[in-house]
């Protein structure tokens, strides 16, 4: 069985994040730069043009979100590195979400390729397959616009949840609100201790965190304790989940913990 961390006080929190970062952090990296720029914008314009997309993202995130919640579906974004499970926890939680007798849609994310989305297609959701690099540029995100075309392609009225499954990442999906009501992360313990010190806006921007694979714990040099006390210097408010995708192993308890934060409708066999 995997053990569990709620790192809160058990009060009610707020999930409806309108973006991960603030302004001061979305130009952190374009402070300080000096030299001959002529002919090009000054850091400060360059600034400006990135709040403007960002503020014009979260208008489009605020209009997915209210869509959501017209139709009375949750939104929830899962986000991680590539390679860390993602597609797999959403298989296991579809199953899940099936047999509750609740309705999920799934915004797949990718650059290329229908591999995830074709993963899913057994499990009777509803998939709508986002390629970024089919006339987006190739994105290494999902951003609000792109996800309110894909949202285009689901019944929102027949649904009670929609999965977004965002594009293998940990830097970038971090900063960009997609209209998610929750927002939670896959870290696979083959990714070492020292990723939520390394990336902590991504896991400061999570409600949740699943820390997949642990069946492998037995063949990494890995201390676990470490890592979930990494996790919890960057988010303490976050709760986490050690789980296995692959066995099943502390699947129930991330189970449980989207369920709970799920409005269930009337007739719904969930409980």
């Amino acid at each position: 069985m995997g053990r569990f961390h709620r790192h809160d006080d058990g009060t009610e929190h707020s999930h409806d994040h309108h973006h991960a970062t603030t302004p001061e952090v979305r130009g952190a990296s374009l402070e300080g730069d000096h030299g001959d720029h002529s002919g090009y914008a000054t850091g400060t314009e360059r600034v400006q043009v990135l709040e403007r997309i960002f503020d014009e993202n979260d208008q489009a995130a605020q209009a997915n979100r209210d869509a959501f919640d017209a139709a009375g579906v949750t939104c929830v974004n899962l986000m991680s590195s590539p390679g860390a499970g993602k597609t797999s926890v959403l298989r296991s939680t579809l199953a899940h979400l099936r047999d509750a007798g609740l309705r999920a849609g799934v915004v797949e994310g990718d650059i290329e390729t229908a591999i995830d989305a074709e993963r899913l297609a057994d499990l009777g959701a509803q998939i709508s397959l986002l390629n970024t690099g089919d006339g987006f540029g190739g994105e290494c995100h999902l951003d609000a616009p792109m996800v309110a075309r894909a949202l285009t392609r689901l019944d929102l009225e027949a649904l009670d949840v929609v999965l977004v499954e965002n594009v293998g990442n940990l830097v970038c999906p971090a900063e960009f609100d997609v209209g998610a009501h929750r927002r939670v992360m896959v870290s696979s313990v083959t990714e070492g201790e020292d990723k939520p010190l390394k990336y902590p806006v991504m896991f400061r921007a999570v409600d949740a965190v699943l820390v997949n694979k642990v069946d492998l714990l037995p063949h990494l040099d890995l201390d676990l304790d470490e890592l979930i006390a990494n996790i919890a210097q960057v988010n303490p408010s976050a709760s986490v989940f050690e789980v296995s995708a692959r066995t099943g192993e502390g699947m129930d308890d991330w189970h449980e913990w989207l369920l709970d934060g799920l409005p269930i409708r009337a007739g719904s066999t969930a409980r």
